[in-house]
């Protein structure tokens, strides 16, 4: 029995000297496996709600993209309505006031002058008619192939608005100073 006793004694005593270096490097293989196939599973649970989240986004984005552009067009539709009817009747007052400065002009300077006031008036006022029975999107297009068979008197004709433009925005910026 001592034989035994001896055998078995020494041989926890092996048994239990190996195993804690086998744990070791045991523990540190599978928990280093463990933690990182745990990590790329909770990211990849993590990434699959942001993408749907994204995806809502996109389509809520363009949706509010494409109703900013309706929204955007329509106003813009209808202020130039608007500004062509306004354009419209200045150009017609203009008419006018030629047409009745013309009989001035022909007092004054001579029929010949009076005459050209008179057919700058029609000029004008057939212009005027043409503007009112078009609409806005005709009258677009319209400046558009004007534009494309004659580009240099188009940027010429910009350049006079954005000057005109600017000495009235600075007339405007004048009298508010004053």
């Amino acid at each position: 029995m001592a034989d035994v006793k001896k055998s078995t004694e020494k041989a926890p005593a092996k048994a239990a000297a190996k195993k804690p270096a086998a744990k070791k490097a045991t523990t540190k293989k599978p928990a280093t496996t463990k933690d990182t196939s745990e990590q790329r599973t909770t990211r990849a649970q993590k990434a699959a709600p942001l993408k749907a989240g994204a995806t809502k986004a996109a389509a809520t984005k363009t949706e509010t993209t494409s109703d900013f552009k309706d929204r955007a067009l329509s106003k813009a539709k209808s202020a130039a309505s608007q500004g062509k009817e306004r354009t419209g009747t200045a150009i017609e007052n203009l008419s006018r006031m030629i047409e009745d400065s013309a009989k001035t002009i022909d007092d004054n300077v001579g029929e010949k002058y009076g005459n050209y006031a008179r057919s700058a008036a029609d000029a004008v006022s057939s212009f005027a008619e043409k503007l009112n029975s078009k609409e806005v999107d005709e009258i677009v297009e319209d400046a558009r192939e004007y534009v494309r068979k004659s580009p240099a008197v188009a940027i010429g004709a910009a350049a006079v608005v954005g000057f005109l433009v600017s000495r009235l925005i600075k007339s405007g910026m004048d009298d508010n100073d004053a």
